[in-house]
C-alpha cells in the first residue's frame, strides 16, 4: 500500500523554519542550488541522492523542496520507502517560494570580461 505524500504551502513552510520545526532539503542540481536557492536549505541533489544527509529526528519535519514540486516528490516517495517519516514535498518547490514573496539567496552577477 502506497504512503500519502503530504504536501504543504510556502507559507506553512516558512513558519516551520522560522520556528525550527523543520529542516529544508533542496534536491535540485549544484547549479541551480548556486544560482539560486532558499536560505538555510540543505542541498542533496536528486541526481546522487543519499538519504543519509537527510537529518531524520522524530521531533523534526523534513520539507523536500525542488524547482517545482516533481523531484522532490519523488525524493520524498524513496525516503518513505527508507522508513523516513514526518516529510513534506513543498507545492510548486522555489518557484512557489518565490511567487509568495518569501526570501530566495541569489548569486552574484559575474563580474565583467
Amino acid at each position: 500500500m502506497a504512503q500519502v505524500l503530504n504536501e504543504i504551502d510556502a507559507a506553512t513552510a516558512k513558519r516551520w523554519l522560522d520556528t525550527s520545526e523543520a529542516v529544508l532539503i533542496d534536491v535540485r542540481e549544484i547549479p541551480e542550488y548556486q544560482q539560486a536557492h532558499i536560505p538555510g536549505a540543505l542541498l542533496v541533489p536528486l541526481s546522487a541522492f543519499d538519504p543519509n544527509k537527510v537529518p531524520q529526528k522524530s521531533d523534526l519535519k523534513v520539507v523536500v523542496h525542488c524547482a517545482m514540486g516533481q523531484r522532490s516528490a519523488a525524493a520524498c516517495e524513496f525516503l518513505q520507502r527508507q522508513g523516513y517519516t514526518n516529510l513534506y514535498n513543498l507545492q510548486g518547490g522555489i518557484q512557489a517560494w518565490g511567487a509568495a514573496g518569501l526570501p530566495i539567496e541569489f548569486a552574484p552577477p559575474a563580474p565583467p570580461r
